[in-house]
């Protein structure tokens, strides 16, 4: 049958990326305490295209994705990008792998037992100055603002806020290190189930540990400095206001 994809384009311009987008796939991640954790993850994987191609062979990134079923993991990147640049006869491949990651909690007073859940992603790419590997965790925290504390006579105005970490490291840096920095620089954490005992010390937690965004993503930052394993990062953080009609921001990176 006739290869349409490799036929000629006279169009001369080649394409930075081209692939497939948001594939359902089971995966495994690292999990600290049980060793795996199974997950489902979204997969996006692109290749360059040369530009005297016209198209690029679509079903041959699943074919990719089901020869590594099972084993989908960080070990694993490495292997799966070198496997896209080869196949496709590439020069720079790139894979995008974003999943839910659970971890259990206990609530601070009673111990009840929940999974909180935390989105994290895996990006990768391998061109010409070798293999590029990112890790992104996404952690919902409580803050409570400093300025409203100081200026109420009864209360302080707080909010749910999302601190997303992007690093590359050496070594072996678990989701759960990057998730207990996080917590642990913000006015309280987040759990899916509190009984009443457990609301009373989360509130009076963040009632005494109040925190702008600013102190939350310097503190964050602070802290991965003192993680050797890691090369550099960038912080941001972002809370839902509860009475204001915007969310407030903040940024840092590694310098």
């Amino acid at each position: 049958m006739k290869d349409i994809q490799s036929t000629f384009d006279n169009r001369g311009i080649g394409i930075d990326k081209v692939g497939v987008k948001n594939i359902r796939y089971p995966i495994t991640v690292l999990d600290r305490a049980n060793g795996m954790q199974h997950t489902i993850a979204s997969i996006n994987m692109y290749v360059d295209l040369p530009k005297q191609f016209k198209g690029t062979h679509m079903s041959r990134f699943i074919e990719i994705i089901n020869e590594h079923r099972g084993n989908i993991n960080i070990r694993d990147y490495p292997r799966i990008l070198e496997k896209m640049q080869k196949r496709f006869n590439a020069r720079s491949a790139h894979l995008e792998i974003e999943f839910p990651y659970f971890i259990e909690k206990k609530a601070p007073v009673t111990h009840a037992r929940s999974l909180m859940e935390y989105n994290c992603r895996f990006t990768g790419v391998i061109n010409g100055n070798g293999t590029d590997f990112i890790l992104m965790v996404s952690v919902p925290v409580h803050t409570l603002c400093p300025c409203s504390k100081e200026i109420s006579s009864r209360g302080a105005h707080n909010q749910r806020s999302f601190v997303t970490v992007r690093l590359r490291f050496s070594g072996l840096v678990w989701i759960e290190e990057i998730v207990e920095i996080v917590e642990s620089s913000a006015s309280a954490q987040l759990f899916s189930l509190l009984k009443r005992p457990d609301e009373k010390h989360i509130t009076e937690h963040a009632y005494n540990n109040p925190m702008f965004v600013e102190d939350v993503v310097r503190e964050v930052a602070k802290k991965l400095k003192k993680n050797k394993k890691i090369i550099n990062f960038s912080v941001e953080a972002e809370n839902l206001e509860s009475i204001h009609n915007h969310n407030v921001y903040a940024y840092v990176e590694s310098r």
